[in-house]
């Protein structure tokens, strides 16, 4: 359990780093950006914005 829970922190540590670089780097689309914006935002979020509620999409996240 321990081994897949730092496995898992370490691939989440590169991941965020990966989308750090590619946000700073000027070659980067404006659309990609503010996907991993919101992608992080929606992650990192402590308030669930889909409620389970709705009928499958309460569900998938």
């Amino acid at each position: 359990m321990m081994r897949r829970l730092t496995a898992w922190a370490k691939a989440l540590r590169r991941d965020v780093v990966a989308l750090w670089i590619a946000a700073r780097d000027a070659r980067t689309p404006l659309a990609a950006k503010l996907l991993a914006a919101a992608v992080a935002a929606c992650a990192l979020s402590p308030v669930d914005l889909i409620p389970d509620f709705i009928p499958g999409a309460g569900l998938v996240r």
